[in-house]
């Protein structure tokens, strides 16, 4: 008895899912690239604006550090030259505010009307502050096609040392003389 030889070809089913199985792994990659691709830019994104905010706030640092706060101008702007044209910057800056803790003081007497003497010290204390300390935001601005730009800040505090502390007291903190003798 003789066996009879199968056809040297494959079926059309057979290359049907052959076919399938390969347009799913081919589109299995695709999409893997590009969301490595995607993920990969996005990266670049970060580490481009950490490094120009980094860079701008060590600049802002540089730039004001020991002058009067009065120096710092409340708006400024500008770029990152031709290197980051997709890149800008904005730096804002305001007195502290510090918020009107007197209402706690007078609820902690039991309403009846808080101690005077430390409702000032704290009034005198708390524009004291305002007054000596400057906060600075920098914004790292990138321009999207088509959308809003994303931002990205920071915050820095700059401190005036020179201000007078007994003087904001109104000499409360100042040291008396001594009364002149016989």
């Amino acid at each position: 008895m003789r066996m009879r030889r199968g056809s040297a070809g494959f079926t059309l089913i057979e290359v049907l899912v052959a076919l399938f199985i390969m347009a799913g792994g081919i589109l299995m990659i695709s999409l893997a690239w590009s969301g490595n691709f995607m993920r990969l830019r996005k990266s670049q994104l970060y580490g481009d604006v950490a490094t120009l905010l980094e860079r701008k706030m060590v600049e802002t640092e540089a730039k004001y550090t020991g002058k009067p706060l009065s120096e710092i101008p409340e708006e400024d702007e500008g770029d990152f030259g031709d290197e980051f044209k997709q890149y800008h910057w904005t730096m804002k800056s305001r007195e502290m505010e510090f918020p009107d803790i007197s209402a706690i003081i007078i609820g902690k007497d039991g309403g009846g009307g808080g101690d005077e003497m430390l409702l000032t010290m704290i009034k005198q204390m708390t524009e004291y502050l305002s007054k000596t300390i400057k906060e600075v935001r920098v914004t790292v601005l990138v321009k999207s096609r088509g959308r809003k730009d994303m931002e990205f800040s920071a915050t820095q505090y700059f401190i005036d040392y020179t201000q007078d502390f007994a003087g904001a007291l109104g000499g409360a903190g100042a040291p008396t003389p001594a009364p002149a003798g016989p």
